[in-house]
């Protein structure tokens, strides 16, 4: 049983609201008889320098009570260190919780897995500087949640809805140059997507057969086409059938390097997200690093389409 841990909460998770999903959980750990030591950053950055600092006096886990945001801070402190990860979900996607079959609707559920539940080790993603444990995504995608993070309306799913109907408007080919391990690949496409884990946004498995514990990263390319077809890809994405589509390729390998040109694509930059988080416009180094987290499961992980 986990006796002591360290519950790591964003406010603004989920539409605001984490707190009441991390106030159940808190609440259900101490019944258990868990020692619960609550922080809060007012900002990423103080979020991880408390976050290290826990991980760093000891912890039997560091518990992220949010989303896949706040997950991605708790990896940077916990990434090598063996000290495991548990998950209160409270944001809007909870890929990670999906994948460690964590309840995600369920806050006092979610608590009994932190307190009872087993500890695997899996592989991690290393983007550059940044961790990250489910996806990371360049292309098309990327540039959808660039603009609906620019967007002040509509509000919830439905900007993303807009946003992507906005870059499906604007939609050009990407001269990509993506270096794997035995080959290397020059063509024009719609969207480059690396997976530790099989999916993002919320269940969209887009690296359906990733696995948490092969040392090896999943790679989904979308070539370029049309709208049209573009469009029909994305429903197929949730059961995680486009990879038998003529216009999508799919490789392994244990390191990436992509590439696109610096001064983008009709001026727009190919900006990656990594666990919903920005990275630095490519080129970018990904690495699969094996055993490098440590996470409270559910249940024990599997490989195949949706699940680990």
């Amino acid at each position: 049983m986990t006796r002591s841990v360290t519950v790591l909460t964003n406010p603004a998770a989920g539409n605001g609201h984490a707190p009441e999903a991390a106030a159940t959980a808190v609440a259900r750990l101490r019944e258990l008889g868990v020692t619960v030591t609550e922080i809060e950053g007012r900002d990423a950055a103080e979020a991880l320098t408390l976050a290290r600092q826990a991980v760093a006096a000891g912890t039997d886990a560091l518990v992220a009570a949010g989303g896949d945001g706040l997950i991605s801070i708790a990896w940077q402190a916990l990434a090598e260190t063996g000290v495991p990860l548990g998950i209160i979900p409270g944001g809007t996607g909870n890929d990670h919780a999906r994948q460690l079959h964590i309840p995600v609707d369920d806050p006092a559920a979610a608590a009994d897995v932190i307190a009872h539940g087993e500890i695997a080790t899996l592989d991690l993603g290393r983007a550059g500087d940044r961790w990250f444990g489910t996806v990371l995504s360049s292309g098309f995608d990327s540039l959808v949640t660039d603009r609906a993070n620019r967007m002040r309306w509509p509000r919830g799913p439905m900007r993303y809805n807009a946003a992507m109907l906005v870059e499906l408007a604007q939609l050009k080919p990407i001269p990509y140059r993506i270096v794997l391990d035995d080959q290397t690949i020059e063509l024009d496409a719609a969207m480059v997507t690396v997976g530790n884990g099989t999916s993002y946004g919320g269940g969209m498995l887009i690296t359906p057969n990733a696995r948490f514990d092969d040392g090896l990263l999943d790679v989904t390319v979308v070539t370029a086409g049309s709208r049209l077809k573009l469009i029909r890809l994305f429903p197929t994405v949730y059961k995680g059938t486009h990879v038998d589509l003529d216009e999508v390729q799919t490789f392994r390998s244990r390191k990436i390097r992509l590439e696109a040109p610096r001064d983008g694509i009709g001026g727009t930059v190919i900006t990656p997200y990594a666990d919903g988080e920005r990275l630095d416009p490519l080129p970018l180094d990904i690495v699969a690093v094996p055993n490098a987290g440590r996470a409270i499961v559910g249940a024990p992980l599997h490989g195949g389409p949706g699940g680990q």
